[in-house]
């Protein structure tokens, strides 16, 4: 048996892991519209809030798991934004804050 636990399959993992499997490239029009996507200004000061929290070590656990969820929408947003810049033939965009 190995002592090794296997990770969760949230819901963005799931997805990012389907997009990666993708052999098809994107469309120009998908591309573009996947670089413009970004949260919205009520969404980013939530998520700067509870990251703020989380480095005090004062989240709830209902806190925790909305900025687990930010995380990973985060994460799936930078893996689709990635596969979008190669498909328009640009470097990858840095990584960033949503």
């Amino acid at each position: 048996m190995s002592s090794l636990q296997p990770t969760p399959n949230r819901e963005a993992e799931i997805w990012a892991r389907l997009m990666r499997a993708q052999t098809t490239q994107l469309s120009r029009e998908a591309a573009e519209f996947l670089l413009s996507v970004n949260l919205d200004e009520d969404d980013r000061r939530r998520m700067l809030y509870l990251a703020e929290r989380s480095e005090a070590g004062s989240l709830t656990p209902e806190e925790e798991a909305e900025f687990d969820s930010y995380l990973h929408v985060g994460n799936f947003l930078a893996i689709m934004q990635s596969k979008a810049s190669i498909a328009l033939g640009k470097k990858a965009p840095p990584i960033r804050n949503l």
